[in-house]
């Protein structure tokens, strides 16, 4: 076993990260091996498992804020990424927008993560520079016939938190945005949108500087729990290579498989998980507007809404696609049903200036015909696995609430890196 606490005073929290430099720690643990082995000739000792506090499985924006609260509050983090970079699914396709918490249901984990995590986005953003603007939203009603649920729209909330949101008329609306078609609008001035990579990477560098290291290329394979903490072993290896006290199962679209390989994990605490897809067009010109414009929610999603991102470029969508399996493939035709959409708020579209852009992918916990659920945070008080935190159906706003729910899991978390009573939990 690798002896990872310093000694002699040299101030290292681990002493064998200043014998091998971080981007050798990888899924390949012989070649790890070997890069140690050159600075230290009894690494082959160590060919059992490498013993941590905590490991997270999934380097997107959740994982990644979980590992860093982690490793703020002194537990040594590994973060094994199947891919070879951060974020590259549902992180790195979705509208990048900061939400203000407005749809979901009073009290629920969404509700409450979003309207703490907006206001912790924002001010981590401004404190470590990460490119952001709070450019607003409007949530406009184009029939009279939908006022209802625009008034259903700020009571909610209202319930949840948010009181900054503005009535304005069709006239005033179009004020503020000429090419704007509505009979009313809720104005959200805390809404926003974000660099997300940026703001991953700059999660990964405060976790890697508190100690945490990640391991890309690492697909799971197995986790086994036993006395002595929960074994993993990952793709290429017959044996497991790391044990760990407390495992957090980020892994997004993935999050249901990594379950289902916990062995005697309870396949009744496995949820059914639903592929939404929802496609993305990209506006050929000049952005019509300067904030954000979303119709009123759909079943699924938000509508097909307008987004800008930092440089100005406007995109449409998305739209809500069922799926069976994974598939990123934007088709065309799906064109055919944005044009009638955004012009019922956007007369001016012309024809033939929207064009493919990309596809995201959301994680639900409700299919189609049911109502959205919530987001899952079970841990061992629900499943009666000791150790074991899953986190399922964290989509939007999942990238709103991220540093919220960090921050919850870091307060579960004991020292040693086992999870609280139940009683303590608040999962």
């Amino acid at each position: 076993m690798v002896n990872r606490r310093s000694g002699g005073g040299t101030g290292n929290k681990w002493n064998w990260i200043t014998l091998f430099p971080p981007y050798c720690f990888d899924s390949n643990f012989e070649r790890w091996e070997r890069s140690y082995a050159s600075n230290n000739n009894k690494v082959r000792e160590a060919k059992v498992s490498v013993d941590v506090d905590c490991v997270v499985i999934g380097a997107g924006v959740i994982g990644l804020a979980v590992a860093r609260e982690l490793a703020y509050a002194d537990h040594e983090v590994v973060i094994l990424e199947q891919e070879h970079c951060i974020g590259s699914g549902i992180s790195s396709r979705n509208s990048e927008v900061i939400h203000a918490g407005l749809y979901y249901p009073p009290g629920s984990l969404k509700a409450v993560s979003c309207v703490d995590g907006k206001k912790r986005l924002y001010a981590y953003c401004e404190e470590r520079h990460i490119a952001h603007r709070r450019c607003g939203k409007l949530i406009v009603a184009t029939d009279q016939a939908r006022l209802a649920d625009l008034s259903a729209i700020d009571a909610n909330a209202r319930e949840c938190g948010v009181s900054d949101l503005e009535w304005l008329s069709c006239d005033a609306a179009r004020q503020i945005e000429p090419a704007l078609e509505c009979v009313a609008a809720l104005f959200s001035p805390s809404t926003g949108i974000i660099d997300t990579h940026g703001f991953m990477l700059s999660l990964l560098g405060d976790a890697e500087d508190k100690g945490a290291l990640i391991a890309y290329g690492s697909t799971v394979e197995s986790i086994i729990p036993t006395l002595a903490g929960i074994e993993i072993r990952t793709t290429g290896f017959s044996e497991p290579q790391l044990r760990c006290r407390t495992l957090i199962n980020a892994a997004g679209l993935n999050a249901g498989n990594i379950a289902r390989s916990i062995v005697g994990f309870p396949a009744s605490h496995v949820p059914k998980i639903s592929y939404a897809k929802g496609n993305y067009f990209a506006l050929t010109g000049k952005s019509p507007f300067s904030r954000l414009i979303y119709p009123l929610p759909e079943p699924g999603g938000l509508g097909i809404h307008f987004t800008l991102d930092l440089v100005g470029c406007a995109r449409f969508g998305p739209d809500v696609e069922w799926l069976d399996s994974l598939n990123y493939e934007v088709d065309e035709a799906r064109v055919d049903s944005f044009y009638p959409s955004i012009r019922k708020y956007w007369p001016g579209l012309k024809d033939d200036h929207l064009r493919p852009a990309y596809a995201g992918i959301r994680p639900k916990l409700s299919g189609p015909g049911e109502a959205a659920a919530d987001f899952c945070i079970s841990g061992p008080a629900e499943h009666g696995v000791p150790g074991v935190i899953n986190l399922f159906g964290l989509e939007s706003p999942g990238l709103t609430a991220s540093l919220a729910i960090g921050g919850r899991l870091a307060k579960v978390i004991a020292p040693s890196g086992k999870t609280l009573a139940p009683d303590h939990q608040g999962l």
